[in-house]
């Protein structure tokens, strides 16, 4: 009796367990928060806030990422880094639940608002490190970059239709019950995190403090000019999108495109443009990695040039289409530089670049979470 043959699978080998699970839960993650992103500034505004109290929302998520990055890479470093993930989401959760009950409950204060959306971005800052590390463990081989691309066009198709019908729903239903469905799917992202398999990580050899891990690390990030030069850009490019997705955008929409739905769409059409993006970069791998990267920088400026026209939602939604491509050109191209580079430096003489660091070269993805 012969033994049958075994199916065959359906995803391909680099897609393990851990890979395909990070990729579910970064479904998950932006489909509700991509919404969120909307209905946080719609909430300010419905609340009687202006611009500045936008801003000031705005501002307090980024503060607390920015400052609690350095303590989020030292934890990822030195904890398990699906523990560190899953609490970070659970804090998440926790805090857009609670803004949405408070927009839904009736008029929230600015205070509280400000308060909320600095515990999200302290939960940002603790996942970001250990998720990076996590993804880049998962994978292996040459088809790092299909991986790559395959990740992001699923975490950005996710994000399309997150902000299309984030827009849709923040006009029909009101702002708090996007952000509930954001919260919802933080509590759904972090279950899925439990079950990521971390036993083929080393553990962290005993070091000599927090300190003597900043000097050396501090060394080894500005021994590599590909890797600082990058950051430095993109501190800039970071703050000045920011600004407009956060503040601008939705000021515009509403004052002159008719609200959160046509916001929503053009957010949306940036999305399919990333979508686009990551499809192209599967099938395309540039001989200069970092440099046809670099190059796709400069479509960033042109959504801000658009809403200050401003041009009309039609016009609006090309302009970030063709910027969401030039985007996921370069989150691809700079994903799978840093694989290679720390690669080359596990396999040399050099030492690998210390998991702290990664507080640093995670700022160039701050514009496209």
């Amino acid at each position: 009796m012969t033994t049958p043959a075994p199916a065959p699978s359906r995803r391909p080998s680099w897609a393990g367990r851990n890979y395909t699970l990070l990729t579910a839960a970064a479904i998950v993650t932006n489909l509700g928060s991509h919404g969120a992103l909307i209905a946080a500034a719609f909430a300010v505004l419905d609340a009687g806030g202006d611009g500045g109290d936008v801003g000031l929302v705005a501002a307090a998520r980024t503060l607390p990422l920015v400052l609690f990055l350095l303590i989020g890479g030292a934890l990822a470093d030195r904890l398990p880094r699906h523990h560190v993930m899953v609490a970070a989401n659970a804090l998440n959760c926790v805090s857009q639940a609670a803004f949405a009950v408070l927009v839904i409950a009736g008029e929230p204060q600015l205070w509280q608002m400000m308060l909320l959306g600095g515990l999200g971005g302290v939960g940002q800052a603790f996942f970001g490190p250990a998720a990076e590390g996590m993804l880049m463990s998962s994978v292996s081989g040459e088809q790092v970059g299909r991986a790559f691309a395959l990740y992001r066009m699923a975490m950005q198709g996710a994000g399309l239709g997150g902000a299309a019908l984030g827009g849709l729903l923040v006009a029909a239903i009101g702002p708090g019950w996007v952000l509930a469905v954001d919260a919802a799917a933080f509590a759904v992202a972090g279950a899925l995190r439990c079950f990521l398999d971390v036993s083929h990580i080393p553990k962290r050899a005993p070091g000599e403090g927090l300190i003597a891990d900043l000097r050396d690390g501090w060394r080894e990030f500005t021994g590599r000019p590909w890797l600082w030069s990058i950051v430095a850009q993109f501190s800039v490019v970071v703050a000045v999108v920011g600004a407009a997705e956060s503040v601008f955008g939705p000021l515009v929409a509403r004052d002159e495109l008719g609200g959160a739905g046509p916001w929503g769409l053009a957010l949306g059409a940036f999305g399919a443009g990333t979508v686009g993006g990551a499809f192209l970069m599967m099938r395309w791998k540039p001989r200069r990695l970092l440099f046809a990267g670099t190059l796709c920088v400069f479509p960033l400026a042109a959504p801000s040039a658009a809403l200050a026209v401003p041009l009309p939602v039609a016009g609006l939604a090309a302009v970030m289409f063709v910027s969401g491509v030039a985007i996921e050109v370069f989150g691809v191209s700079w994903m799978t530089a840093q694989h290679i580079g720390e690669r080359n430096l596990t396999s040399g003489s050099r030492a690998a670049l210390p998991h702290w660091v990664v507080w640093l070269r995670f700022v160039p993805r701050l514009a496209f979470q």
